[in-house]
């Protein structure tokens, strides 16, 4: 049998994360001191609440299957939190399904609601997986870079001219994984508008909704007529700092989540049982805990902020959202792999390349996730500034 089977072609086992994780490993190996700055998780535990939660479940015995869409108790407070803190109405028993993290979500969003040959616009920079998972589900990825000259702003004529007669969906993520952009009021108009014009679903992967510095996370289900179009994917990965519990959700409307809950049965069955009770708990008494990680992370953002100010030749676009910092090193005349491995290798500090997150071609931009604590990332800021000096020297 030969492989790759077609639908594995385009997808890369190299580059990005990967090569810069295999790299750094091996570099610790040989008694390095490495600094990680390029995982996009909370490095906090989980709340006490869902600990707690998931242990006492497990000596209640619940570590059978739950209900195919998830545990009862579970939508339920979903749903609440939706209310809450977001203005959507979700009927738990109807329009919600719990799902193995937003990763199934996404995919089972693709595999539910389009045909193979289908396109999928995709706006870029963006999460890689939005790219493999298209190829896995056997539709096309159409990328649409936001322009760093524009802000990371919508241009819908750039949209428009993407849509073909194959196009069935936008794939959108705010506060977007790297630039940390949010959408705003207006923009979500734009894109809705276009929605509704060439009659295309929407996936909103809302994975970062809980990490806001500036403005306020708003979702396209909001907006009048989106929500019967819109996939909403959400995670307690990040909120809760849970991304091992592997708790997410899809929310739509009746008639989509039926086929949504029908995929998500053929793939995974449902998430542990025991998880999902520790997730209603961190629904209903984990805010406290999402808030101090919102307040520590904006310290950190602004602390590599203050150290960019610093080193001239790079520049960047305050991230509004998210763990990231997206910062173009154009002016230092270097390729982004190539500043990625010189500042492993001389600093001992780990970040990805952008070509992973596809910006627009010609760019060159580089990853941080200040997903580590003050004192560290204010010790590899210092290393990388030590760096980018020797390397203009």
């Amino acid at each position: 049998m030969k492989l790759p089977v077609n639908r594995m072609k385009n997808i890369s086992f190299s580059g990005g994360i990967i090569e810069i994780l295999k790299k750094a490993s091996e570099l610790e190996k040989s008694g390095k001191d490495i600094i990680h700055l390029e995982m996009g998780r909370p490095d906090f535990s989980s709340p006490d609440v869902a600990i707690e939660a998931a242990i006492q479940s497990l000596r209640r015995g619940q570590v059978h299957y739950s209900d195919i869409a998830g545990v009862e108790e579970l939508r339920v407070a979903i749903s609440e939190d939706m209310k809450a803190n977001m203005g959507l109405d979700y009927d738990p028993y109807k329009e919600i399904v719990v799902g193995v993290g937003s990763v199934e979500g996404l995919y089972v969003a693709m595999i539910s609601l389009l045909e193979v040959g289908d396109e999928i616009i995709m706006l870029t920079p963006c999460f890689p997986a939005y790219f493999d998972q298209a190829y896995l589900a056997g539709v096309i990825p159409v990328a649409v870079p936001l322009k760093f000259s524009n802000g990371f702003k919508i241009d819908p004529d750039d949209i428009k001219n993407s849509i073909t007669d194959k196009t069935r969906m936008i794939m959108i993520n705010t506060p977007n994984n790297p630039t940390g952009m949010v959408f705003t009021k207006e923009d979500l108009n734009v894109l809705a508008d276009i929605a509704k014009e060439y009659d295309l679903y929407v996936v909103s992967d809302e994975t970062y909704s809980s990490f806001i510095y500036d403005g306020e996370h708003i979702s396209i289900a909001k907006l009048p007529e989106m929500k019967e179009r819109t996939v909403v994917v959400n995670t307690t990965s990040k909120a809760y700092s849970m991304t091992g519990w592997r708790i997410g959700y899809m929310a739509s409307s009746p008639e989509r989540a039926k086929y949504l809950n029908k995929s998500h049965q053929n793939i995974t069955t449902c998430p542990s049982t025991f998880a999902q009770y520790g997730a209603v708990a961190a629904y209903r008494e984990g805010k406290p805990w999402t808030d101090m990680m919102v307040a520590e992370f904006r310290k950190r953002r602004d602390l590599v902020l203050k150290y960019y100010d610093e080193i001239e030749g790079i520049d960047y676009i305050t991230p509004e959202g998210a763990f990231y910092v997206f910062a173009c090193v154009d002016g230092l005349g270097v390729k982004a792999d190539e500043f990625c491995d010189y500042i492993l290798n001389e600093a001992g500090v780990s970040i990805v390349p952008g070509d992973a997150f596809r910006p627009e071609e010609g760019t060159n931009f580089v990853r941080i996730a200040y997903s580590n604590s003050y004192e560290i990332i204010e010790e590899a800021m210092n290393r990388i500034k030590s760096a980018v000096e020797k390397l203009k020297a």
